[in-house]
């Protein structure tokens, strides 16, 4: 096993992501978010794009989980959608390269993607999924690291948005593949990732309820004003 994907077995893991047009969304600022939830005890860092993925690297020395976000005119799938995108990724310090492997049109094919990633690059690969059997079939293409990342987020699993989340996906996940699953998405509270844990979740993905300030700000407004 990588050590990258050794080191962060049962912790959590920050994503520190922001649109680039809020205040958030600078590189100095996210690697400033990066370098204080490892303070606090994050195993790793997800992060977006490689002028962030640099930041970052500079003031943690974690695992970075890179990704590249670059929606593409005739595909749905825009989470690093190609090689050239991981290949950018890496470039910019990232350990681990997390690619979108639901079941979509996307510009390269799967098999590939995930082969050049692993050999070229030399860089374990996360599969973001969405089903228990887009799982299935990225572990047999060679991918190190599952992680229910699209749960909710494909037209045939949106009805699990509202679950919150996905618990149930990471046992099914457990429970049939030997590579490693990584809960991701929804997860609210230190109460989740606790269930995740304990469903069988190798570590633990959190973003929104721990990083963006602004929208964890509006909840407490919204409730406040709701008296």
């Amino acid at each position: 096993m990588h050590p990258a994907i050794e080191s962060i077995r049962g912790g959590l893991i920050v994503s520190c992501q922001a649109p680039e047009d809020t205040p958030l969304g600078q590189p100095q600022v996210l690697a400033a978010l990066a370098e204080a939830a490892v303070r606090g005890g994050a195993v790793s860092i997800r992060a977006n794009l490689p002028q962030n993925i640099r930041a970052v690297r500079t003031l943690v020395s974690v695992p970075v989980i890179g990704i590249f976000k670059h929606p593409l005119p005739d595909y749905p799938v825009y989470i690093t959608p190609t090689s050239d995108h991981a290949r950018s990724v890496v470039e910019a310090g990232a350990d681990i390269v997390a690619i979108d492997a639901t079941a979509r049109e996307r510009p390269e094919p799967l098999p590939q993607l995930i082969r050049r990633i692993r050999e070229e690059l030399r860089v374990p690969v996360m599969a973001d999924i969405s089903t228990l059997e887009e799982g299935i079939s990225a572990a047999e293409m060679g991918a190190d690291l599952l992680a229910t990342t699209m749960s909710g987020y494909t037209p045939y699993t949106e009805h699990r948005r509202a679950m919150g989340a996905d618990i149930a996906l990471v046992a099914e996940l457990a429970g049939r593949i030997a590579v490693p699953v990584v809960c991701e998405g929804r997860i609210a509270s230190p109460q989740d990732a606790r269930r995740a844990l304990e469903a069988g979740a190798w570590a633990v993905v959190v973003g929104t309820a721990i990083t963006a300030i602004d929208q964890v700000t509006a909840r407490f407004v919204q409730e406040m004003r709701a008296r």
